[in-house]
């Protein structure tokens, strides 16, 4: 099947006035720009993590957590991450834990979790298909927003091949703030010249919607993903998809 537009959800959105367009001949209605998060959005990439948490706790004489565990605490970040291992979940308890005691497990962790990046995380079914539509004219721009930091982010796209795809990426640690806050997406958007409003957020938790309506930004959610467990209907985004595909026809 030949995917050549946004679906009408999508372009009733987007509707744009035919005489402000900037190309009347080719430029389909749709956002400009269109963001995507990456950990359970694009990659499946709690196996990875989940093996990472566990050689930490193995180094540490801990019980190991499992992918389970792991996939209820991804989403804020690595250092989270480490946190809500070492406080077994307890997100009160980690962010009171010793700042030498999560150094030193974050080195066990981040050697891990280096080494397997090297071997591509798996892509969601769906997720080259709509890259390559998007690049062929969809939309103007592509960029990726992820609490990953760069330290893990630059070798896992160059893994998946996904070195040049993205016009823009802002990771965890690039700014002083991350998601739920608004400022990685209004960056990005300052950085390629539109306003909140020409552009689209996809992602799978809470905190990319919440980021993505203080915006001011439409936002689309994966039923898919790393949500803490929670149902992502409970964030109230403007769309929910089970799949990529469902966002073209």
């Amino acid at each position: 099947m030949t995917i050549t537009n946004w679906n009408a959800g999508i372009r009733s959105r987007f509707v744009t006035p035919w005489e402000q367009l900037a190309d009347q001949d080719t430029l389909t209605l749709g956002p400009e720009l269109v963001l995507f998060d990456l950990d359970g959005t694009l990659i499946d990439s709690v196996p990875d993590l989940a093996a990472a948490v566990d050689f930490m706790l193995q180094e540490l004489g801990r019980e190991e957590a499992g992918v389970d565990q792991v996939a209820r605490w991804v989403g804020n970040g690595a250092d989270r991450l480490v946190r809500r291992a070492l406080a077994e979940g307890d997100d009160w308890l980690a962010q009171r834990l010793d700042a030498g005691e999560v150094a030193a497990a974050r080195k066990h962790f981040n050697a891990a979790y280096l080494e397997h990046l090297h071997h591509a995380t798996g892509v969601y079914d769906g997720v080259e298909a709509l890259i390559k539509v998007l690049q062929s004219g969809l939309t103007r721009h592509i960029a990726l927003v992820t609490n990953k930091p760069r330290l893990f982010t630059e070798p896992l796209l160059e893994s998946l091949g996904w070195t040049d795809v993205f016009d823009c990426v802002v990771c965890g640690d690039d700014l002083d703030e991350k998601k739920p806050s608004p400022k990685p997406l209004l960056h990005i958007c300052e950085q390629l010249g539109f306003q909140p409003a020409q552009a689209l957020m996809i992602g799978d938790s809470r905190n990319d919607v919440m980021a993505a309506r203080m915006a001011g930004m439409p936002v689309v959610a994966v039923s898919y993903g790393y949500n803490h467990g929670e149902d992502i209907a409970l964030s109230e985004p403007d769309w929910i998809i089970h799949s990529m595909q469902e966002l073209v026809e």
